[in-house]
């Protein structure tokens, strides 16, 4: 695994920009940084592909595991929201996609930080961009990349085997041009496998007083809805309540079970039962348990907020935030690499099952952030 230097290309704005990437650049420094690229062996590539793969079907048995032994209290749901994970779990409705955050430098086994396993966002850039990218530059070179074809598989197993809900799939999402570019690329596989679409904000979506069921604007009803919207605070809304009672009249993507997966409780379960797996660390919920070096993270915390990396009883580098109240979980500190000061963390993608590509995000410091930068990837 290398980082190497290049000069970018002189109209790379507008090339991205042309593919869909429009928040390239934030405060005056770019998000899409294509002055370096990440080099690794085919050998690496396998290894991350592997990690992958057994960590999503540990992380089911998780789940399982959560579920059968109503190991509830460490992710504060409320007594509607365990029936409703319930229920879904075992009615199996349609789930799409997930990433995996791993701290990786080619000499050890990628260690898993977490599980983006409900909204994760930076797709169009690991789906898209970086494969346009290497297309112009390195058409002779190789990318772990098939997130395009994989999304489009899925959702024509979904629609093949009858597992979606009404004719029309509609897409949630907030009013942020990265939510919005991430439902885009969801939106454009959808079409490719032959089902019809509709984009709607997640405040614009009503509810049928008459009929008990949620509508669009037009009053259409909402058979089946991707929803770039965390499950947290869903249930914590006006009509949260109303989405967990109909959960079989409407049809929510990514399921709500995934609530489990996306809260950072997960990776003290996971490291109880399996504690020597090659791609995990030590976690706890109670608190360090003597670890020198050690990360505090909310458990319901998102873009690095309320996270704290400590050594030897001091805090090194820290992020405030509004999720202090979510409660922690103490995870062993893993060492980032560090490539002339950047920091990368690999994030991996699994579509339905599978491990389909990644996708690098690099910091100057050692919490990745929102004003984290993507940068391209290549393999021979």
């Amino acid at each position: 695994m290398r980082r190497n230097a290049i000069t970018p290309r002189l109209d790379w704005q507008r090339k991205v920009e042309q593919a869909g990437l429009v928040f390239h650049t934030e405060e005056d420094q770019p998000y899409w940084n294509e002055s370096a690229y990440y080099e690794f062996t085919k050998f690496e590539i396998e290894e991350i592909e592997t990690a992958t793969s057994k960590l999503h079907e540990m992380c089911m048995e998780a789940v399982e595991h959560v579920i059968s032994e109503q190991r509830y209290e460490p992710f504060g749901l409320s007594p509607a929201t365990i029936q409703a994970i319930e229920w879904a779990w075992e009615a199996e409705p349609p789930t799409i996609y997930g990433r995996f955050d791993f701290v990786y430098d080619g000499f050890h086994p990628p260690k898993m930080l977490e599980y983006n396993a409900d909204t994760p966002t930076s797709l169009l850039e690991a789906a898209v961009i970086q494969w346009k990218w290497l297309q112009e530059l390195y058409p002779e070179k190789d990318q772990f990349n098939s997130i395009w074809e994989g999304l489009v598989d899925q959702w024509n197993w979904l629609k093949n085997n009858h597992k979606l809900l009404g004719s029309q799939i509609h897409f949630g999402h907030g009013d942020l041009w990265e939510d919005e570019l991430t439902v885009a690329v969801l939106r454009d596989t959808a079409h490719e496998a032959g089902l019809t679409t509709q984009s709607i904000l997640m405040q614009d979506i009503g509810w049928h007083n008459e009929k008990q069921y949620f509508v669009d604007m037009t009053g259409m009803k909402i058979w089946t809805i991707f929803k770039l919207y965390p499950w947290e605070w869903m249930v914590e809304e006006q009509f949260g309540s109303y989405a967990l009672a109909n959960l079989e009249r409407t049809q929510w993507i990514e399921p709500i079970w995934k609530l489990i997966l996306t809260n950072k409780a997960l990776l003290a379960i996971l490291y109880e039962l399996y504690p020597s797996s090659p791609y995990l660390v030590p976690a706890y919920l109670d608190g360090p348990h003597g670890l020198s070096q050690y990360v505090k993270k909310a458990r319901l915390g998102r873009e690095g907020s309320n996270v704290s990396i400590v050594v030897n009883g001091a805090e090194v580098e820290g992020r405030d935030g509004d999720f202090d109240k979510t409660g922690y979980v103490y995870q062993q500190y893993c060492e980032i690499p560090s490539f002339d000061g950047n920091h990368p963390i690999i994030g991996s993608w699994v579509i339905g099952e599978n491990a389909h590509g990644i996708g690098i995000r690099e910091t100057d410091g050692l919490i990745t952030d929102n004003l984290a930068r993507f940068v391209p990837h290549l393999f021979e």
